[in-house]
């Protein structure tokens, strides 16, 4: 009965002494992985725009495809999702008047762009759909479904060339750079009204056109100085603000009448 159990003992180690290097030769997936100098930015009432730099890496890259440049690296900061309301002017017996309105819900106050190459060199169409990646790929949440396509379309269109004419919606072409096979550096844009909360930056990785992985991190904006203070109170205390925000027009027009009038 000891030699079928040595022999069998002996089929097993070998199995599993075969197995050992076949599961080292399994490549490493790779990945991505970015950092913030700060996790918080404040800005003052005299804010004209900053480039704001991320610093990333690849993790377990191919040195082959690293050389020959088939890694491309996008990095997005998104603004904080708010609900959006567009309206259309029309001319009316000679005045412009707001006529129609759609409503979107939850859609990023900013959106700024960074890539290694254009867009369209990257990788196809449909994979930017798929990651809702790129400004003109964001999926917009009408409030109200029921609307016919074309005039959600429309209006989509509409809020997307507006926040682009705004600064608020920017795409920085070869703003991402590699350092190093693994290590790169990506500028993005904060326009002069960037929206104050909580910003999220995303990096994508492709690897030949295809889309291999994303990783993410928080960035608060914040005011500073006095104007934060106002900005608190007007949050926290609202109603007491709108008190002390009329009081403060009437008083001022009272001045006014009492100052300027004519005798």
């Amino acid at each position: 009965m000891r030699a079928p159990n040595a022999f069998a003992t002996a089929v097993v180690l070998s199995l599993l002494a075969a197995a050992v290097p076949a599961k080292a030769q399994v490549p490493l997936t790779e990945g991505i992985q970015i950092g913030l100098s700060t996790d918080n930015v404040s800005i003052t009432a005299g804010f004209s725009g900053a480039d704001l730099t991320i610093f990333g890496s690849l993790e377990n890259p191919d040195p082959l495809v690293a050389r020959q440049g088939r890694y491309d690296v996008i990095v997005v900061l998104e603004g904080p999702p708010k609900p959006v309301v567009v309206r259309r002017k029309d001319r009316v017996l000679g005045v412009w008047v707001n006529l129609d309105s759609e409503t979107f819900e939850n859609v990023p106050v900013s959106y700024s762009v960074a890539t290694t190459r254009p867009l369209q060199d990257i990788t196809e169409p449909n994979s930017y759909k798929q990651l809702s990646l790129g400004a003109s790929n964001l999926y917009m949440q009408p409030a109200d479904a029921g609307d016919s396509p074309a005039t959600i379309e429309e209006f989509t269109a509409a809020l997307r060339s507006r926040k682009a004419a705004t600064g608020l919606y920017s795409e920085n072409v070869g703003g991402v750079q590699f350092l190093s096979q693994n290590l790169f550096r990506a500028t993005v844009r904060l326009a002069p009204n960037v929206p104050v909360g909580t910003h999220k930056a995303r990096a994508f990785l492709f690897k030949s056109g295809v889309f291999i992985k994303e990783s993410s991190a928080q960035l608060e904006i914040r005011k500073s100085g006095f104007e934060q203070s106002i900005f608190r109170v007007a949050h926290n205390y609202s109603f007491l603000y709108g008190i002390f925000a009329i009081s403060l027009a009437m008083l001022t027009g009272w001045l006014g009448r009492v100052i300027f009038r004519k005798d």
